[in-house]
């Protein structure tokens, strides 16, 4: 035995319906779909969130909030993350992505989130006042782009 003589079980296939092939079928003439009407038409069925002509559910609900198309996203760094890196090191944002701790393409921020005890020089685009201030703590410098 092998892939090329199996075969599926007795019954577990079955044929598909052909629909509109002359009334010996059983599915002849209208084809399944009854007389006139919207759902006997080539191109008919009712779209997802339909409701039969009442006002549909994503219209009903009001429409709230705002998005601000000028919003720029950060690739948020830990100070717990730059905890790992080496005591000494210079490190700026193509080194974050680099190593896997920052987003590709994205301006990087570095956040108080968690301790950092080894001094190192970051230059990233920004950097919060409580990470920069425990970065100094620790004897590291902060370079942020816009003080270049």
């Amino acid at each position: 035995m092998n892939l090329g003589n199996l075969s599926p079980n007795k019954g577990a296939n079955r044929q598909r319906k052909r629909l509109g092939r002359g009334p010996g079928t059983g599915h002849g003439k209208t084809a399944g779909r009854g007389h006139k009407g919207f759902k006997s038409r080539s191109g008919s069925g009712i779209k997802p969130g339909f409701e039969g002509g009442q006002m549909p559910l994503q219209r009903r609900l009001p429409k709230r909030g705002f998005t601000n198309i000028n919003t720029i996203k950060y690739s948020i760094v830990s100070l717990s993350q730059l905890n790992s890196l080496e005591a000494g090191a210079e490190v700026n944002s193509a080194d974050l992505v680099e190593q896997g701790i920052a987003d590709k393409g994205l301006p990087v921020k570095v956040l108080a989130n968690g301790i950092i005890s080894k001094a190192i020089i970051i230059d990233v685009d920004k950097v919060s006042a409580g990470a920069k201030a425990m970065i100094e703590a620790a004897g590291g410098k902060v370079v942020e782009a816009a003080t270049k």
